[in-house]
């Protein structure tokens, strides 16, 4: 049962790894460019679209509703 969903999991799990890995070097960069304690335009311009984790839950969220509706349309 477990055997299918293995790559697609591996396959969902590198693209958070990616994601995250990407939002953390990207903060870092625009931190490490400012002199001053501000936030960096690119985050005060568009805050949720910044957030990594936001990204994360939203690819983790699809894949769940993928599994939930495959398992509901194969019992019918």
């Amino acid at each position: 049962m477990w055997d299918i969903w293995l790559w697609p999991m591996v396959f969902v799990s590198a693209i958070m790894l990616w994601i995250g890995l990407a939002g953390v070097r990207k903060t870092s960069r625009s931190f490490q460019l400012n002199e001053k304690n501000k936030i960096p335009d690119i985050a005060a311009e568009h805050p949720y679209a910044m957030n990594p984790l936001l990204w994360i839950i939203i690819v983790a969220s699809v894949f769940i509703i993928f599994i939930i509706f495959y398992y509901w349309a194969s019992f019918y």
